[in-house]
């Protein structure tokens, strides 16, 4: 569920299963949470601030989508991605064309079958895309050219967790204490999220969402 009602329908193969904080989401067989990015108020979706905040637990090899946005005009916003098969995790921020990639961080060592966080930050005040992997740093791209550039601002052709608006690189596996919010978040609010996302909404009225794919209120 979303602290502003913006809540995802499930598609397809997800179900509840044992998680790292309670239950989680299991993805199989190209199963995902749609977000109906077209209906989502342009005001809450992140452009200057943008956190995403997951715990995964990857079954397969392939490129596989944690959250993923596509705009009215053809942009690939973001890819918040594990890569097992690749090795590394990938955290990709994009903003409207014909500006394309403002960070992307491809970093960590992903194992399958277990439990890891993944926190992917951007502030356009910096123009700094920051990847946390388990609470730490993992890498870190800081573009002179990209200080005060912002994320694309719309998910008209589409929003989802656990695959790519295409159809794309399905999440296989399970995710737990899924959060998104408007704001860069600091390295001591990731490492505090990674205990649990609070009951209530993390954000007050008029940011993002808060426990989007947050399966086990649904």
């Amino acid at each position: 569920r979303s602290g502003n009602g913006l809540d995802g329908k499930i598609v397809g193969d997800v179900t509840l299963d044992g998680g790292k904080v309670g239950k989680a989401a299991r993805f199989k067989n190209k199963g995902y949470l749609d977000l109906n990015g077209p209906k989502v108020p342009k005001n809450l979706i992140p452009t200057k601030g943008f956190s995403l905040l997951a715990w995964v637990n990857v079954e397969a090899d392939g490129d596989q989508a944690v959250f993923n946005a596509w705009a009215a005009d053809g942009q690939w916003l973001i890819h918040p991605e594990v890569r097992p098969g690749g090795g590394i995790y990938r955290w990709t921020v994009r903003g409207d064309k014909p500006l394309g990639t403002i960070g992307e961080v491809k970093a960590g060592k992903p194992v399958k079958n277990e439990w890891h966080h993944f926190a992917a930050i951007y502030d356009s005040v910096s123009g700094v895309a920051t990847l946390y992997i388990d609470g730490k740093e993992a890498g870190k791209d800081a573009r002179a050219d990209s200080k005060g550039k912002t994320v694309n601002k719309n998910w008209d052709q589409g929003a989802r967790v656990g695959q790519n608006a295409d159809n794309g690189r399905p999440f296989v596996g399970r995710m737990d204490e899924i959060g998104l919010w408007n704001e860069a978040l600091a390295a001591d609010q990731v490492k505090k999220y990674m205990d649990g996302l609070p009951k209530a909404a993390v954000d007050a009225k008029g940011k993002l969402a808060s426990k989007w794919g947050h399966i086990k209120s649904l």
